[in-house]
Order: structure tokens, then C-alpha cells, then sequence
């Protein structure tokens, strides 16, 4: 079967032809567009057939959003894709819309060992549950259970579930937030917004917000740059904010872990977590992972792994529609 697939976030959108048969998934003709420079989904597909000269009958995307009956709204692009609508406007016929964190649990399968990074074996119990929390523009989160016979994926808004601090520090960061945003989510916090926003917030509070190292650099490239600069030990306020940021997506992946009972493992999608590796292995998460009172036994047995390929929705999307 031949398919088109896509991964649409708030940033980017990658789009792929997938043939799915009896020997796996394999994808061709990938492209990848700034999803800001397009008005809809559509616009962008119609590029996209344009530039590769490929059409397809059917088409499968994971979206950055909740999917309610074939339709989406997608969080942090003003888009709002119709699976309906988007099957005239582009003369397919049929397409499925599923969550993107959905897409990366359904793509796990399809990806070889190497296609992780191991950063606490744990205790893994094939037969677990799992989950996936994946730090990117936003942040997602996804389960899977086992059915008796495999792993379903399911699609979670949990990211979305208030933030809680923990200390005075983090109290302090939760009020700046709030007089900005009001509500204030995990995802507002565990992702590149959240790493920028509480750059600013830590450049206040240490009384350095008239001079910024990063003032020059542009807004969508901050959060790499402040990445960049904590990793070459150049900006102490870097250093602290990426502490805070790894240390606030360990607990966030252990609360999610917790309610999934994932002893069948926990994943780590999203664009942030390869490309920070180091901080990874070295740094707070885990210890924030771990850190939950009388279940850290548990937690220690659950292992935890990077997801490095970055098209794991796309071969999600295709697996999805290949199980329908």
C-alpha cells in the first residue's frame, strides 16, 4: 500500500510518501516546510505534490493537537485540519488525522535498537505498558497498552494538566508565567517556549534582564541557543534555565510514567531530548524521574529511552492506517 503521511507541528511540517507492505514501512520523497509560511494543511500538500510530482489516493497525518472526528485543531498554528474537507480540496480518498504523540507511539515498532539512546535500562517488562513524552515546540504525551496479543497506542492531552512547583524558585517562576499567560500547563513550561520564557523569567529574578547575552538572536532560535550556550558553559543563566527545564521534564515524564504504570517503558520523542543528550545522561532528569516518595522503586525498574529518529510519526501514520 501506498500512502502519503505527514507530521504537522507548530514549526514544522514534514510530509513523506509511505509504502507499507509484508517487509515494513518505507518512505521516500521527504519534504519538510515552515508551517508558518502556509495558511492551511492543504496548501502545504498542494507544494508538496507540486515540487515531488507524487499523488497518492490516501493520506494519514499526525497532527500537534486532540483529533475528534477526523478533525483537529492543531495547538500553536492556527490550523484546523478537516480529514472531509482536506479529501476534496486535495482529490484523495481518505484520509486519517491522529495525534502526533498517537503517531510516535505507533511508530516505535516500526524503528531498529539503534534508533535509541538507552538512558536507564531499567526492568522491562515486554508485556507493560508504555508511554511517550515527547519536548518539542510544545510538549505530548501518549500511551500504549497491551492488548494481549501487542501495544495500542492512544492519543493523551496530558501535557496540558497544571503546572506544579515545587519550591520558592519554581514558585516564582509559576507567577511570572501566570501574569503573562494566566493558565499555566506543562506544556507551557517542558518545551522551546517554556525554555525561552523561563530564560526571561530567571534574567529578572537574578536582576540581569537589561543585559542579555541572547538579545540579538531571533525569537523561534532561542531555545537552541540557550541550549547551545549551557552546553558550552558561556551563560550561567542558560546553564540554570536548562537545569530547570531537564529537571522539570523528568518529573513531568515520571507523572506521566506513574499514571501509565509503564514498566513497559518510557519514551522520549520530539526534537529536544536528542539533541541534548549530555544534559540527559548528566544532568537532572533522571533524578526528577526517579523522585517520586514511596514509588521510586518502581520508577527505577521502568526503563527510559531517547527516541533518535525523527520520522517516527511518519512511520506511526503509516502503521496506523495499515492497522485500521
Amino acid at each position: 500500500m501506498q500512502l502519503l503521511v505527514g507530521d504537522i507541528g507548530g514549526t514544522k511540517t514534514v510530509l513523506a510518501i509511505a509504502e507499507t507492505d509484508a517487509g515494513g514501512i518505507r518512505l521516500s520523497g521527504e519534504r519538510r516546510y515552515a508551517s508558518r509560511d502556509f495558511a492551511s494543511l492543504e496548501a502545504v500538500v498542494a507544494r508538496f505534490f507540486a515540487e515531488t510530482g507524487r499523488t497518492c489516493e490516501r493520506a494519514a497525518f499526525a497532527v500537534a493537537g486532540p483529533v475528534q472526528d477526523d478533525r483537529s485543531e492543531i495547538t500553536n498554528l492556527p490550523w484546523a485540519p478537516n480529514a472531509r474537507h482536506l479529501e476534496q480540496a486535495l482529490d484523495l480518498r481518505a484520509v486519517r488525522l491522529l495525534n502526533d504523540l498517537e503517531a510516535a507511539a505507533w511508530g516505535i515498532a516500526a524503528l531498529a535498537p539503534s534508533d535509541f539512546e538507552v538512558l536507564h535500562p531499567g526492568e522491562p517488562n515486554p508485556v507493560g505498558n508504555a508511554c511517550v513524552a515527547a519536548a518539542g515546540t510544545g510538549l505530548g504525551e501518549a500511551g500504549l497498552y497491551w492488548d494481549g496479543a501487542s501495544h495500542r497506542p492512544f492519543a493523551t492531552e496530558g501535557s496540558h494538566a497544571d503546572f506544579a512547583p515545587r519550591d520558592e524558585r519554581e514558585m516564582a517562576l509559576l507567577r511570572w508565567f501566570q501574569e503573562r499567560y494566566g493558565y499555566v500547563s506543562w506544556d507551557r513550561v517542558v518545551s522551546g517556549m517554556g525554555i525561552a520564557d523561563s530564560y526571561d523569567c530567571l534574567r529578572e529574578r537574578h536582576g540581569t534582564a537589561g543585559s542579555d547575552p541572547l538579545r540579538e538572536v531571533a525569537v523561534e532560535d532561542k531555545p537552541a541557543a540557550i541550549a547551545a550556550a549551557a552546553a558550552a558553559g558561556s551563560c550561567p543563566v542558560c546553564v540554570e534555565t536548562m537545569q530547570l527545564f531537564m529537571t522539570f521534564y523528568g518529573r513531568e515524564a515520571g507523572n506521566l510514567a506513574l499514571k501509565h504504570m509503564a514498566v513497559g517503558g518510557v519514551y522520549l520523542g520530539g526534537g529536544i531530548a536528542p539533541k541534548n543528550l549530555d544534559l540527559l545522561r548528566r544532568g537532572p532528569f533522571l533524578e526528577a524521574f526517579f523522585d517520586k516518595g514511596p514509588m521510586t522503586a518502581l520508577m527505577r525498574r521502568m526503563p527510559v529511552k531517547v527516541i533518535l529518529e525523527q520520522r517516527a510519526p511518519l512511520f506511526g501514520a503509516a502503521r496506523f492506517v495499515a492497522a485500521d
